[in-house]
């Protein structure tokens, strides 16, 4: 179907729609910390790659990644439409998140990342608070 305005209009709308957050995998983050009794983590903290969740003291970044707009081998499905323009998306997103735990790993942080779909299940999420615990008690 042909769009009704021209490219440069419809560039501009779309440049004026903002993202309400990755809130449902964060949140499910921050109730695991809490129910787990895991402290000391910052949501947000202001270094390199703007890490989900960070441990300052510990040097413990932790990504919570959407599967969709990470990649996730598990659970990505490409859109059917505009296929090109959504595989160099992808791609540039893994690029950078593989930069981004490039110079964190250089300035000594250690890196968690988990799938978006890992937030979702119970099972697997029960297994994330052992993970963490051991990164944070190995620093």
């Amino acid at each position: 179907m042909a769009d009704i305005v021209s490219k440069a209009k419809r560039s501009e709308i779309m440049s004026k729609i903002r993202s309400r957050g990755n809130k449902r995998t964060e949140l499910a983050m921050v109730n695991l910390l809490r129910a787990n009794k895991i402290t000391g983590w910052r949501r947000h903290y202001p270094i390199f790659g703007k890490p989900d969740f960070a441990f300052p003291k510990q040097k413990v970044a932790i990504f919570v990644d959407g599967c969709f707009w990470h990649g996730c081998p598990k659970c990505y499905r490409q859109p059917r439409t505009s296929r090109s323009y959504w595989r160099q998306k992808i791609a540039t997103n893994k690029a950078r998140d593989r930069a981004v735990n490039r110079v964190l790993m250089k300035s000594h942080w250690r890196i968690l990342r988990v799938w978006e779909h890992t937030m979702c299940h119970c099972a697997k999420r029960n297994s994330l608070p052992r993970k963490l615990v051991g990164l944070l008690l190995s620093a």
